[in-house]
C-alpha cells in the first residue's frame, strides 16, 4: 500500500509540474547554446536554439491541457526565452558575425535583447486575449538563428539589418493572432 500510495503522490507532482519541466528544459537548452557558443561550436549552438523552440511550443499548451498554468509558469517561460531566444540568438551570430563589426555590432546584438526583454515584460502584464502584441520573441530568436545558416550566403551587413528589424518588430503593437 504504501508504494502505490508514493508512486500516486509522485505521478501528481509530475503532472502537476510538466510544464515548468518543460520551460527548464527550454532553459536549459538555452544556457548550453550559450555556452557552446562561448566554446566556439557554433553549429551546435544553432541546434540547441531550434530544440528550445520545439519544447517551448509545448509547455503552454500541456499547460493549458491539464489545467495547470500558474502566475509562476507565466514568469519562469518569459526568463526561460529571453535566454533561448534573445541571449542565445544574438551572441551566436555576435560571435559569427557582429564582433567584426566592433562598437556597432555590439549595439545590435544589445538592442536585439533588450527589445526580447521588453516584449516580454510587455505580455505578462497585458491581459491574454488571443492575440500577440508585437512579434514574439520566439518567433524572432528563431529567425534570427535561421540568419546564422545564411552567413554564408548573404553580405555582412543585411544581418545587422536582420536584427534591427526583428527587434523593432518585437517591440511593434500590431497584433498577432496566436496559433
Amino acid at each position: 500500500m504504501f508504494l502505490s500510495d508514493y508512486l500516486d503522490y509522485t505521478l501528481k507532482k509530475l503532472k502537476a509540474n510538466m510544464a515548468n519541466i518543460l520551460t527548464m528544459t527550454n532553459l536549459s537548452l538555452g544556457g548550453f547554446s550559450v555556452l557552446t557558443t562561448l566554446n566556439g561550436q557554433l553549429h551546435m549552438s544553432v541546434l540547441l536554439i531550434f530544440l528550445a523552440a520545439f519544447v517551448d511550443r509545448f509547455d503552454g499548451a500541456v499547460a493549458r491541457k491539464l489545467n495547470i498554468e500558474s502566475e509562476l509558469g507565466k514568469q519562469l517561460d518569459s526568463m526561460s526565452d529571453i535566454v533561448s531566444f534573445g541571449v542565445a540568438p544574438a551572441l551566436l551570430l555576435y560571435e559569427a558575425l557582429f564582433r567584426e563589426f566592433g562598437a556597432p555590432g555590439a549595439v545590435f546584438t544589445i538592442l536585439y535583447i533588450a527589445c526580447g526583454a521588453f516584449r516580454l515584460a510587455r505580455f505578462n502584464i497585458t491581459e491574454n486575449n488571443g492575440y500577440f502584441a508585437g512579434l514574439p520573441i520566439t518567433a524572432a530568436g528563431v529567425l534570427m538563428t535561421l540568419g546564422y545558416l545564411a552567413i554564408p550566403y548573404l553580405p555582412p551587413q543585411s544581418f545587422m539589418f536582420l536584427a534591427l528589424i526583428l527587434s523593432f518588430l518585437m517591440v511593434g503593437t500590431f497584433k498577432l493572432k496566436k496559433i
